[in-house]
């Protein structure tokens, strides 16, 4: 629920996003026509307008852009009235895209890129820095490239929407990432009749997808509710002898204990065992200095190697809703997730003729994550000097325990042999050190916050807030101790109906989980963040839009150091850089064009650069991003659609086989993607999706070794709806 307080020129419930239920402007309408002396005693009084949630109609189920969220403040707002840049993916965008994990979701997200070290690890960077804080459910946790916990692997059929919010989110998460937000909404236990999806998919490399999703009620009037989602998938690779098998499942009960308190309770379990993956990437340099050129399907691993990552989460939501417009909200959760993997790093610089002169590394890993958190706020309208304003206030912790253990086995040029793309990967085991102890650390957040939205005038909003953080971390890699306050303030200004102003400043403060090749933890970032821009809404706020300018000043970034690794592992080591500023713009738009054509377009540009030169230069500074579905109107079950992502040309410095630096690049590239979808009958259809469609050759990773993107897919499934 949301109290309005812009006063009569600005109580606009379309633009709010709400169903009036009382004092509405209808009941105002009658009052001036049957008591006109009542009516005309109160025309000077701000109007306090109390708004619901209403149900969304069959096109806006279908919708590129979202009418509410508490992405960035935690408060429900329309988009618009957030002072920060935020782009939600939907579900019918994740459906449409065929975005199977959350790291293709990330990957074809606003202003996002990612960094595919291998084919099991990805980092993803917002501009110029890299994103490490992931919230489930609002439930903030974060996430390390240095191993694979299955976070970016996690399958979308759980979730109903993915939320981020670019810049620095101190207010919603504490240690405020300066980067961007991931916010992941799972799917709720809402129906109270008997419904569900079930679908099957076939594509390229033998990859084989079953997905069930079904709802019910589970007692006569539906005020207990429950939803299973599981699936299996099994899939090759382009990649030579790769293969994955992903199994998953999930559920929640949903109890409605009074008219206004909703309670409920999930669990998720995800599993996925691959044989042969990669560790890094393939040389990027010959012995002679030249550039390498593998086929794509080269897989550097050994036949003995292996990855395996299971992931269980148990987690809690109480919502209590007053007739006033106030509501209190608690979630927690408790998550486990183990590895246990044997891989087989090929490093040095092979003869370009002979493939003879790269050595390896052999590795068994295994660890474990345990996350426990808990997070509670309350939020609702108050009056005060005449005028209806939000409040919202809340308090948060988590302990979150990282445990890995290593051993290793190194290997020479003569046992790994001839390196060329005749590889093949029948290499003899190594033989194996003992276990030692990588890293065991704990790292505890307690946080209390507190944010108002004030109407200054009808036009005229102000949000303020602020963060008090405890971060300590005890363990291998040293002890940490931090307190900070980290404020918040934004303005909105309404230009007119459909159009809005606004700037926001936070600071930054990011304890940090990267750490030097001796093994320390680098300082924690700290600096400030400006936003400003414009926003727009039409058709009933189903198509948004926002242009912004944004600047982000930092001490203490983290940079990762080219071939540098801690302690001699496999984990990557990284410098404190001084003075890294990245400033730019950003443009998108999405959402219902018209009742046919979903929308969703981005360009983002931005300049980063450190004391050193440029920030992060691997990570592409100009992105376009384009996807979309159209309805054909004289074929109404026809759907078709499509998009392009395109990237500049990035770069790396590298050591090269003479110990001289060397600079690596790669070029521009876009890729282009196509979907259609026919509705063979009112709960069966048929879709069909193709990636690069144009088979693009591109880097998705390049660095002393270096990883091919994808190559052109296809994937046809069905689906039947009941």
């Amino acid at each position: 629920m949301l109290l309005n307080g812009r006063g009569n020129h600005g109580k606009t419930p379309a633009r709010a996003m709400y169903k009036p239920f009382s004092f509405s402007l209808l009941a105002l309408a009658m009052q001036a026509v049957m008591h006109p002396a009542q009516a005309a005693e109160n025309k000077n009084e701000q109007e306090m307008v109390v708004y619901g949630e209403a149900n969304a109609s069959a096109d806006q189920q279908q919708d590129y852009a979202v009418k509410t969220t508490r992405a960035g403040t935690k408060m429900l707002l329309a988009p618009r009235d957030v002072p920060q840049s935020v782009s939600v993916v939907t579900r019918q965008r994740i459906q449409d895209q065929n975005l199977q994990t959350v790291d293709e979701v990330l990957t074809n997200t606003t202003g996002i890129s990612s960094q595919q070290f291998d084919s099991e690890r990805s980092s993803y960077f917002s501009r110029g820095f890299e994103i490490t804080n992931f919230a489930y459910d609002e439930i903030p946790t974060s996430m390390g490239d240095a191993w694979n916990f299955g976070d970016a692997e996690e399958d979308t059929a759980i979730y109903e929407r993915i939320e981020v919010v670019r810049g620095a989110t101190g207010l919603m998460t504490g240690a405020g990432d300066p980067g961007a937000t991931v916010n992941m909404v799972r799917k709720r236990a809402g129906s109270k009749t008997f419904t569900g999806n079930v679908s099957a998919s076939y594509g390229s490399w033998n990859k084989q997808r079953y997905v069930g999703d079904v709802s019910a009620p589970l007692n006569t009037d539906g005020s207990l509710r429950g939803r299973v989602v599981a699936g299996y998938q099994d899939q090759d690779s382009w990649l030579d002898r790769y293969g994955k098998r992903k199994k998953f499942l999930y559920g929640v009960v949903e109890a409605d204990l009074t008219d206004h308190t909703t309670a409920s309770l999930g669990w998720d379990y995800q599993q996925t065992n691959t044989a042969n993956p990669t560790w890094g990437g393939l040389p990027s340099l010959y012995s002679n200095g030249t550039r390498t050129h593998y086929d794509r399907n080269v897989n550097t691993s050994a036949n003995w190697t292996g990855y395996t990552v299971e992931s269980r989460k148990v987690f809690a939501n109480l919502t209590h809703n007053w007739d006033n417009g106030w509501s209190f909200r608690f979630n927690g959760t408790h998550g486990e997730q183990t590895f246990n993997d044997t891989l087989l790093y090929i490093m040095g610089n092979p003869d370009a003729s002979t493939g003879e002169g790269a050595s390896g590394w052999g590795s068994k890993d295994r660890g474990k994550r345990t996350v426990d958190s808990f997070d509670t706020y309350a939020s609702g309208p108050f009056a005060l000097l005449g005028r209806q304003h939000q409040l919202m206030a809340g308090a948060s912790y988590s302990r979150q325990h990282n445990a890995t253990f290593s051993k290793d086995g190194p290997m020479d040029s003569d046992q790994i042999g001839i390196f060329n793309n005749n590889w093949n990967g029948r290499v003899t085991e190594p033989e194996w050190g003992d276990w030692y102890l990588n890293s065991d650390d704990i790292v505890r957040q307690k946080s209390a916050y507190t944010a108002a939205r004030f109407s200054l005038a009808d036009p005229l909003s102000l949000i303020v807030g602020a963060r008090y953080t405890q971060y300590s971390s005890d363990g291998s890699s040293g002890d940490m101790r931090k307190y900070n306050t980290t404020p918040y303030g934004g303005l909105v200004y309404d230009i007119n109906d459909s159009l809005s102003a606004y700037a926001s400043y936070t600071s930054i403060f990011a304890p940090q989980t990267k750490r030097t090749k001796d093994g320390a933890w680098l300082s924690p970032v700290t600096g400030k963040n400006y936003e400003t821009g414009l926003k727009a809404d039409w058709m009933d706020g189903r198509l948004t839009t926002n242009v912004a300018l944004f600047r982000i000043e930092q001490e203490n970034a983290a940079e990762a150091i080219s071939g540098e690794f801690v302690n001699g592992s496999s984990e990557q080591a990284y410098r404190a850089t001084k003075g890294a500023v990245s400033k730019g713009a950003e443009f998108e738009v999405n959402g219902a064009v018209t009742d046919n054509l979903q929308l969703t377009f981005s360009a983002t540009r931005y300049v980063a650069r450190d004391s050193d030169g440029r920030f992060n230069s691997f990570a592409p500074q100009t992105q376009l991003k384009l996807f979309s579905r159209y309805r054909v109107p004289v074929l109404p079950d026809l759907t078709v659609g499509g998009g392009v992502n395109w990237q500049n040309r990035v770069y790396t410095d590298v050591t090269g086989p003479d110990g001289e630096t060397q600079r690596l690049y790669q070029g521009s590239y876009p890729l282009v993607d196509l979907f259609a979808q026919y509705q063979l009958t009112k709960q069966l259809a048929v879709q069909a999706n193709v990636r690069n469609l144009f088979d693009r050759e591109y880097y998705s990773y390049l660095d002393d070794s270096a990883v091919y993107g994808e190559p052109r897919s296809v994937s046809v499934s069905m689906s039947y709806a009941f």
